[in-house]
């Protein structure tokens, strides 16, 4: 065999190998980012697993950005299935407040459950969310209609945001998730639906200094007329949601 026959089968091998390494490659599922398979990871109660199919966890830690050890401020974490999520996201070296705005029993129940060592429950208030400058990622979920209820002080949402705002690192992410409200219909529904429209929220959060980078398609239910209380067992858990990522600019 001649020098140009061994270097021109030499060179057909080496493509062949190349092509064949990009084919494995692209055969090669892209693995989620540590972070997301952490969110829905054991360690959780079974009550909370029942929710994710409907809820998307792994989704929603990508969409907001959430990575290990960052820091997230929930505001409201209800019965704590975000803040779970948040806590095996984050991990050991990572950092969740579980901010409550009345009552801390729920927030300090949740940060006394074992393996929940990064979490800790804050006693807060719509002007105080957290320590100003710690946050990666604010977070809350189907509360920001609740702070615009008759219950709640005239200025909440204004106090709130601000104080997200304040929570955050330059260049960190607020996101908002909550029951959609028909369009146009402002605060109408607040109190009666538990629903806002989402537009009238993308109002107040951009007023407090935000940028809005980013809105997930991932929780909108268009078989939701959006005419039904929340709690109405016909549309429990499964309402249209909109979930909207804003930017602290810096």
């Amino acid at each position: 065999m001649s020098h140009l026959t061994q270097l021109r089968n030499t060179s057909f091998l080496f493509a062949a190998f190349g092509l064949a390494v990009a084919g494995l490659a692209a055969a090669m599922p892209v693995q989620p980012a540590q972070a997301q398979v952490a969110a829905v990871a054991p360690g959780r109660p079974a009550a909370d697993k029942a929710q994710d199919a409907d809820r998307k966890p792994g989704m929603m830690v990508k969409f907001a950005r959430i990575k290990r050890g960052d820091t997230v401020v929930e505001i409201l974490p209800g019965e704590g299935y975000f803040t779970r999520i948040f806590s095996n996201a984050v991990g050991p070296k990572g950092k969740v407040y579980a901010t409550e705005l009345r009552d801390p029993a729920g927030a300090q129940a949740i940060a006394a459950e074992p393996g929940r060592g990064n979490v800790e429950a804050y006693a807060g208030k719509p002007g105080d969310i957290a320590p100003a400058g710690v946050a990666d990622v604010v977070w809350t979920s189907r509360n920001y209609h609740d702070l615009k209820g008759p219950k709640a002080p005239a200025d909440a949402a204004e106090q709130v945001n601000k104080a997200a705002f304040a929570a955050l690192k330059p260049g960190g992410y607020y996101i908002v998730l909550d029951h959609s409200a028909a369009a146009g219909s402002g605060l109408r529904d607040v109190d009666t639906l538990h629903r806002i429209d989402v537009e009238a929220v993308k109002a107040e959060v951009l007023a407090a200094g935000f940028v809005l980078e980013g809105e997930s398609p991932l929780l909108v239910n268009k078989a939701d007329a959006r005419t039904l209380p929340v709690f109405d067992d016909a549309i429990k858990g499964k309402t249209d949601q909109f979930v909207l990522r804003f930017r602290k600019p810096g």
